[in-house]
């Protein structure tokens, strides 16, 4: 019997109206008299009307656990056995959110079965995890720019036009474009280094004097990563900046900086 604080109370306002107002036409109840909504899912004291004998009966899934549905139940609402949720397998992990220091990965799995009829609902489709990015890029991340004002370029010109000179001059420069994040108060002492401020926006030029076997700068940095940097000419002039684009064939502009 459904557990209902008003029950008794209902009943005999029922029975009290129903001698007031003397015999009733018989008419159709149940689940099939409530409209759009004739049935309803779990338990729910609303989804109720009158069943032939004029009590409450009512037309939820819960009404088969406590026996009180009305006639018409079964075969209005179509309920057959409760049917729980079935999932796949976990698919396999995704790659390291991070290429390089502490990420998160994720994997998922799919529904193959929905519930219904009042089944066990489905579990988490989805499991995250911490992880650890290792790439062999990190390598790169790793290293520190040594920079100076782009006043010490030197067009220089072998004059007897040694052949691994040659090649050096033959390199084209790159341009990377850093925003800063980090500069030491040691920064602040000197005039080209004051241009090392938090925020700002560098351009650092890699001449081909400055690249090593690979063709790149040291310290050239890692897109979207925190590297560091450090000034060759100042002592304890140092910071971070975070590589925003890089162009290849390129010249800073003036009152920029270079690799060395």
């Amino acid at each position: 019997m459904r557990d209902l604080s008003i029950g008794v109370g209902y009943r005999l306002a029922l029975c009290t109206w129903l001698l007031a107002t003397g015999p009733l036409q018989v008419t159709e109840g149940g689940c099939a008299n409530r409209g759009i909504h004739k049935c309803c899912p779990g338990r729910n004291n609303d989804c109720s009307d009158f069943s032939l004998r004029k009590t409450p009966c009512y037309c939820d899934s819960y009404c088969e656990k406590t026996g009180d549905c009305c006639e018409d139940y079964h075969a209005v609402c179509q309920i057959s056995a409760a049917v729980d949720c079935v999932v796949g397998p976990w698919g396999a992990w995704s790659e390291c959110s991070s290429f390089c220091g502490p990420g998160s990965k994720e994997r998922t799995r799919q529904v193959t079965l929905p519930p219904r009829n009042g089944g066990t609902p489905c579990p988490d489709l989805r499991q995250r995890r911490g992880c650890l990015g290792d790439n062999p890029v990190c390598e790169t991340a790793k290293e520190v720019a040594k920079i100076l004002p782009d006043s010490f370029k030197r067009d220089f010109k072998d004059p007897w036009r040694r052949p691994y000179m040659l090649m050096t001059e033959k390199m084209p420069s790159y341009c990377i474009y850093f925003r800063l994040k980090q500069a030491s108060v040691a920064c602040h002492l000197h005039l080209w280094s004051r241009q090392l401020a938090r925020d700002r926006r560098v351009c650092v030029e890699c001449q081909g004097g400055a690249m090593s076997s690979s063709k790149r700068c040291q310290g050239d940095g890692l897109r979207g990563s925190r590297t560091f940097w450090t000034a060759a000419s100042i002592a304890g002039c140092q910071g971070s900046w975070v590589q925003e684009t890089s162009q290849q064939n390129c010249v800073c502009p003036p009152f920029s900086f270079i690799f060395v």
